[in-house]
């Protein structure tokens, strides 16, 4: 980006602090912000209403981005809640200031879908992944490719994510060692 673009880009950005536990996005509310994790963690999560199982979909750490996709781009109400397990500080945008920012400088039309390219690569292999491979293969490859988040987060959420108990996974691990 010019210098210019930079400081129109950086007007629409305010940031939040979120304390451990607090939420972001709840289910059933209209995700308003598009959210760039600058420091600390955070999950989203579904809880499943017959039997509260708690289901992570992703998780967010530094660098990363948390945000419905779905909810955001279409101004419709979330199916899931989106938390902080450690303070978190975001840089927000809202859709309308979004789509502006977008208006006003084109070049990040390309940047964003290539955001977007890459996270539904990911889910992509997630849904491969968990059809294919075996939870064991899964922790692993959970390990190898998201080490900051592996060190960041609590076992029983990743067994979460992997869709396995977090007893299962402490044998997996006791295997290993």
């Amino acid at each position: 980006m010019s210098e210019e673009e930079s400081l129109i880009f950086g007007r629409f950005w305010t940031e939040k602090t979120l304390a451990k536990g607090d939420f972001l996005l709840r289910n059933g509310e209209v995700c308003k912000y598009d959210n760039y994790v600058v420091t600390g963690t955070l999950k989203a999560f579904y809880i499943d209403p017959e039997n509260g199982k708690e289901e992570i979909l992703y998780f967010a750490i530094d660098d990363w981005w948390a945000t419905d996709i779905d909810s955001f781009s279409r101004q419709k109400p979330s199916i899931y809640d989106i938390q902080a397990i450690e303070q978190t500080t975001v840089l927000q945008i809202n859709y309308h200031a979004f789509q502006q920012m977008l208006n006003e400088i084109p070049a990040l039309e390309r940047y964003f879908r290539i955001i977007l390219e890459g996270y539904a690569g990911t889910l992509q292999r997630r849904l491969i992944w968990n059809n294919i491979h075996d939870a064991e293969y899964r922790y692993f490859d959970f390990l190898a490719r998201y080490p900051g988040i592996a060190r960041k987060v609590p076992q029983y959420l990743i067994a979460s994510y992997l869709g396995i108990s977090a007893e299962f996974l402490s044998r997996i691990r006791k295997k290993h060692k």
